[in-house]
């Protein structure tokens, strides 16, 4: 089965966002570079999707026009296969992502990137329903707190437990770098 390894959102676009804190960065970084450079060393195609999002003005970071559409500085560079501007939550909604997957023949998908509750889970969910069998490697996904609807505060370590928790045997498998790439190996 051939693996392909999918890098979600991570974009400097998040930088001006409100929420944004550097405190899990560098722990995150070194996961999702790890992950990137093992499935380049393998050979895995590496698929960049960036998110694209509201008025196209400078001001708004999602925007193409802002300049922030683009890798976030820290990621390690690589060639991706293939590049996406996703509009919606999953990376399978209105890019080609999934029409290019089914031509390349794959059948695995590894999945990583920023917003793990958000486009992350969701792709994830979509791509199992599609029929993917996907590995969610938890650790390279970023997210932060979010305020709950009582105002208490939710962390991030908190959102990733239950991401995991919900995606886990139902829409994949969890793994670390280390049991992705293994896997990715094995299905080779």
């Amino acid at each position: 089965m051939n693996t392909a390894l999918i890098v979600i959102d991570v974009q400097e676009s998040f930088r001006h966002r409100p929420f944004f804190t550097e405190h899990t960065l560098p722990a995150y970084l070194a996961a999702q570079n790890a992950l990137i450079e093992g499935a380049v060393a393998r050979g895995l195609p590496v698929i960049r999707v960036l998110h694209s999002d509201g008025p196209e003005v400078a001001s708004n970071p999602f925007a193409e026009v802002s300049g922030q559409v683009r890798p976030l500085e820290g990621l390690a560079a690589f060639e991706p296969a293939a590049t996406f501007i996703k509009h919606r939550h999953s990376a399978l909604v209105g890019t080609g992502l999934e029409v290019w997957l089914t031509r390349h023949g794959v059948g695995r998908l590894i999945i990583s990137g920023i917003r793990t509750e958000q486009c992350c889970e969701t792709t994830t969910r979509h791509a199992s329903d599609l029929g993917w069998t996907v590995d969610y490697v938890t650790e390279a996904t970023l997210t932060w707190d979010m305020t709950q609807p009582d105002g208490s505060t939710l962390s991030a370590a908190d959102i990733q437990l239950r991401t995991g928790t919900v995606l886990q045997g139902r829409f994949c498998t969890l793994c670390s770098v280390d049991e992705a790439l293994q896997r990715a190996t094995e299905a080779a």
